[in-house]
């Protein structure tokens, strides 16, 4: 022990002081790997010139494409493949939503309140009971009862399907190195994909409506519950396993007693995790035909009406931060106290009581909710946004209202950005990603980079793309700064910390489409409210991940630099944050993946780039455009995350 401590003190003051030989070794790669890319630079612009991606190495689909999408809707009622498969499973999807939702109307307002109270009372106690019948009758009081059962419906049998599919996939890459191997890429990619790329081609298939939301969903919403499950089953105490097979149990005994119990906290977590991306798909499946909430969100914003938009927004926040409290108590109460007679009666008791408050509302007011009891909020919301567009949206003095923030946010950012992007040689900003990716990655996730942007190029869309990319980095250079610092102030005050908890909480639970209303009545359309929304969105993660890896660091270390003399400045810049590194590139490449998926929803609010082409292809039917833009959206995610995704080597043995 003695040695032991001895060794570590030494180790401090390096830390602390002089960066080390593995310091010197990265310095050392990094200048050559910048040496060797200003020289590529040189002697590119001498042999290859400048300009846009060449057309010769671009490849039109638009034929292909249009003659898939014609064979699809010309075939679409008469072909075997539609009547005996794609029928039957549209059929089972629209019953299954219709039977759910009928169930709910039957319950009645007052039953189905009741039962939310208490299921949330038998998982987590009365507090959280209250919160969910404050919750539902919210829902009723701002007259989207029905709205609210409807997208109700439909995430429950979304989640049903996405926990069904994606626990056999997790299930057989848990079990099967072969199997995880061939899943995790298509995972990876599953999970950088933003929601519009699911929808054209479930569309193209399945047509407007239901069904199509209902599979859309599942795909967007089922690889969490599949990467969660494989990671629980794969991480399973092997003494454990060992012991169950030195007691002669079959492997479907080990899964039955022994993987699957252990994996109880992966598994509700995966639960948790399909819940919210599932609420936030169901809302963004509204443009095409999904109903329910969402389509109120959708309506209201494209008519600008803020007020409509917040009334139907409030309901969707609800709901979700409802469902994330449950399922996340649920998690933590595993393992605390075994199942007995009493917990069963409790069930019991909270079956028969949903029972009885639905019957005895149905017979004394009837299942609807009281018309005269809703309260309208939408004129109010309005005015207050009228208000705000005469006295902050433009002419304040000094600091100029928000419309002049966002004008001049466009023209000395993102203009520039952009231009200085697509002023660029496409040779030189290959050469700069390989540069990023290699500093951070290694030849394989370079390479992965490389081949993706250039994939960009040659389906024709490289300025589009250079667009988008435009306003993903602002987004996320701003999103880095305030993260980082609101991150720092979390972690070096608790009090800051628990104000921060549950505003980050609900921010979390909170679908990217609600997003929009507020940019929507501060900043107008364009590219600047975009990337606004994208900011929110990422920046809870952000500010997160960064408390949590500040507040990791070792506090051994922390008490060595204090014994040291040194200041908090001085070891929050040679202590913490070099040690929380890991965590602060795991921040960087969540705020890039959030940033991109809500920078292209912005093509809703005038982003324009590749999400107004994918929202361009999708009202319009277009599948060439539509599916080239979410082709797109997909490889500069790829991209993005292995540039910002740090590889092992720098966080292992290497490093």
């Amino acid at each position: 022990m003695a040695a032991m401590t001895a060794t570590a003190t030494t180790a401090r003051p390096t830390a602390f002081g002089s960066s080390g030989t593995a310091g010197s070794l990265v310095r050392h790669r990094t200048v050559l790997l910048l040496a060797a890319a200003v020289a590529l630079l040189v002697l590119g612009t001498l042999l290859v010139g400048g300009g846009a991606w060449p057309g010769d190495l671009t490849v039109d689909l638009t034929g292909p494409l249009g003659g898939v999408s014609d064979w699809i809707i010309d075939n679409r009622d008469t072909h075997p493949l539609f009547l005996y498969f794609f029928g039957h499973i549209s059929n089972g999807v629209v019953l299954s939503v219709r039977g759910v939702y009928l169930v709910l109307l039957a319950a009645g307002w007052a039953g189905v309140t009741a039962a939310a109270g208490l299921i949330a009372w038998r998982v987590a106690g009365i507090g959280l009971a209250l919160s969910a019948v404050v919750a539902f009758l919210c829902c009723g009081l701002l007259g989207m009862w029905v709205p609210t059962m409807q997208t109700l419906a439909l995430m429950v049998v979304a989640v049903l399907v996405s926990v069904v599919v994606g626990a056999l996939l997790g299930l057989a890459a848990g079990l099967s190195d072969r199997v995880f191997r061939v899943l995790r890429p298509v995972l990876d990619t599953m999970q950088v994909m933003p929601a519009f790329a699911y929808l054209l081609p479930v569309v193209l298939v399945f047509g407007i409506g239901v069904p199509a939301a209902v599979l859309a969903t599942v795909v967007y919403a089922a690889p969490p519950m599949a990467r969660l499950t494989a990671l629980g089953l794969r991480d399973a105490d092997a003494g454990v396993m060992e012991a169950a097979a030195s007691l002669g149990a079959t492997g479907r005994q080990r899964l039955l007693t022994a993987r699957l119990p252990l994996a109880r906290k992966e598994l509700l977590l995966g639960l948790n995790q399909t819940i919210m991306m599932a609420l936030s798909m169901a809302v963004i499946a509204s443009v095409i035909g999904a109903g329910g909430l969402g389509d109120r969100v959708y309506q209201a914003l494209a008519s600008v009406d803020v007020g409509a938009a917040l009334a139907a927004g409030i309901p969707i926040v609800l709901l979700a931060v409802v469902l994330d409290r449950v399922t996340g108590a649920a998690g933590d109460g595993i393992g605390s106290a075994p199942r007995t007679g009493s917990a069963r009666t409790g069930w019991a008791v909270a079956a028969a009581g949903t029972v009885i408050v639905a019957v005895v509302a149905r017979l004394a007011a009837g299942t609807a909710w009281p018309d005269g009891r809703t309260v309208a909020i939408a004129e109010p919301v309005n005015r207050a946004v009228g208000w705000m567009t005469g006295h902050l949206y433009s002419g304040v003095p000094v600091i100029g209202g928000t419309a002049d923030w966002a004008g001049r946010f466009t023209t000395w950012v993102l203009d520039p950005v952009r231009d200085g992007l697509q002023w660029l040689p496409w040779w030189a900003v290959l050469l700069l990603i390989a540069v990023l990716a290699m500093l951070i990655g290694t030849w394989r996730t370079t390479a992965t980079a490389v081949l993706a942007l250039a994939a960009i190029g040659v389906l024709g869309v490289w300025d589009p793309a250079l667009d988008t990319l435009s306003q993903v980095l602002a987004g996320v250079a701003v999103t880095l700064v305030a993260g980082f610092a609101v991150g720092i102030a979390a972690s070096r005050s608790e009090r800051v910390e628990r104000l921060l908890r549950p505003v980050l909480d609900v921010f979390q639970t909170m679908p990217q489409f609600v997003y929009l209303i507020p940019v929507v009545a501060l900043f107008g359309v364009g590219r600047a409210p975009a990337v606004a929304a994208a900011v929110i969105y990422a920046l809870p993660a952000v500010v997160r991940i960064t408390t949590q890896g500040l507040n990791g660091v070792d506090p051994v270390a922390m008490e060595s630099s204090r014994s040291l003399g040194a200041t908090g400045v001085q070891q929050l810049l040679k202590v913490q944050l070099p040690l929380a590194r890991p965590a602060l590139l795991l921040a960087v490449n969540q705020g890039v993946v959030l940033v991109l998926a809500v920078v292209v929803i912005g093509g809703l609010v005038g982003g324009g780039a590749l999400g107004y082409a994918a929202v361009f292809g999708l009202a319009q039917g277009d599948l060439a455009t539509g599916l080239v833009a979410g082709a797109a959206i997909v490889l500069l995610g790829l991209m993005l995350d292995r540039v910002t995704q740090p590889t092992r080597r720098h966080s292992g043995k290497g490093a």
